[in-house]
């Protein structure tokens, strides 16, 4: 039994009549006679009941009209679905982020996809570094990622994302925190906190904004997130260059200041070169669209 069947055997359910079926189908009566006498044969059962004025439709017949229906109306939907996702409108979208796109950018994210890909099942690892990133992009446990270049190993492929300046992150209590054209220069003697462990792009931009400023920041305390870095300077512990995006993290007896010569960091859209998926290239046109057609407020 196929579909083909099944589709001749309900056209001639519905209208009682092989010739209004064949003009319906645009298929020869011959043809659909002979491939219901098939499907009876094959199932052992009469279907229709056929005199040379009038067709009937048997008990048994009516029993599997019921369930071709089902049949043809799961079909479609299947089709459907195949469609949502070749399209990228359905499946599963595995986001990576970082700390600050977390705090920042994930309720938006959240509501764009939503809103405009409502079939697809996000699921979000935050807080996460970009070599951890890259590391479960290559493995297939990321689809997508949000992270600061530069992108450690090969296979990945960047797209832009955010520009974020950079902010100055100081005590609240700092005898600083108030003065008028504050700069680099007037921290030079201050202590620094810094991301722990290798590969920080803001490690990196921090240390060549204070020495274009005309020295090396002395780093004293180390964190892996900034968040923890913000909780360091609350406690007076020192200062530290964060992405504007850091305004979103809740704390208390931080002040940001915004300094000259510091320049900005970006965050990427990053997916794998070799396994393109539909769901992955919806999600990414959708999030390039949006970000430029409404800026994002840090």
């Amino acid at each position: 039994m196929d579909l083909r069947q099944l589709r001749y055997f309900t056209a001639v359910a519905e209208t009682c009549h092989f010739g209004q079926a064949s003009e319906r189908l645009q298929v020869s009566q011959s043809t659909i006679s002979q491939a219901i006498r098939a499907l009876e044969d094959e199932l052992g059962a009469t279907l229709l009941e056929r005199t040379t004025r009038l067709v009937t439709v048997t008990t048994a017949g009516a029993f599997l009209y019921s369930e071709a229906e089902q049949i043809f109306r799961r079909v479609d939907e299947a089709a459907v679905a195949v469609k949502r996702l070749a399209a990228g409108k359905s499946g599963f979208l595995r986001l990576g982020m970082t700390g600050i796109a977390t705090y920042a950018y994930l309720p938006r994210i959240a509501r764009l996809l939503r809103e405009e890909l409502h079939g697809v099942v996000l699921s979000v690892r935050g807080d996460m570094l970009t070599p951890d990133q890259c590391d479960a992009l290559r493995s297939g446990a990321l689809g997508l990622g949000i992270l600061r270049p530069p992108v450690v190993g090969d296979g990945i492929e960047t797209l832009p994302f955010v520009k974020e300046r950079l902010l100055l992150a100081m005590p609240e209590a700092h005898p600083l925190a108030d003065k008028p054209d504050l700069t680099l220069i007037d921290l030079r003697d201050e202590a620094w906190v810094a991301y722990d462990g290798d590969h920080s792009p803001l490690n990196d931009a921090a240390s060549h904004a204070c020495l274009q400023a005309g020295f090396t920041p002395r780093r004293a305390h180390f964190g892996l997130t900034t968040s923890v870095l913000l909780g360091l300077v609350a406690a007076g512990l020192g200062v530290t260059l964060v992405p504007e995006g850091a305004r979103a993290l809740p704390r208390q007896g931080v002040r940001f200041r915004e300094v000259d010569g510091v320049g900005e960091l970006e965050q990427v859209l990053a997916f794998r070169k070799d396994a393109r998926d539909p769901v992955v290239d919806a999600a990414v046109s959708l999030l390039q669209a949006r970000w430029a057609e409404e800026p994002v407020e840090a």
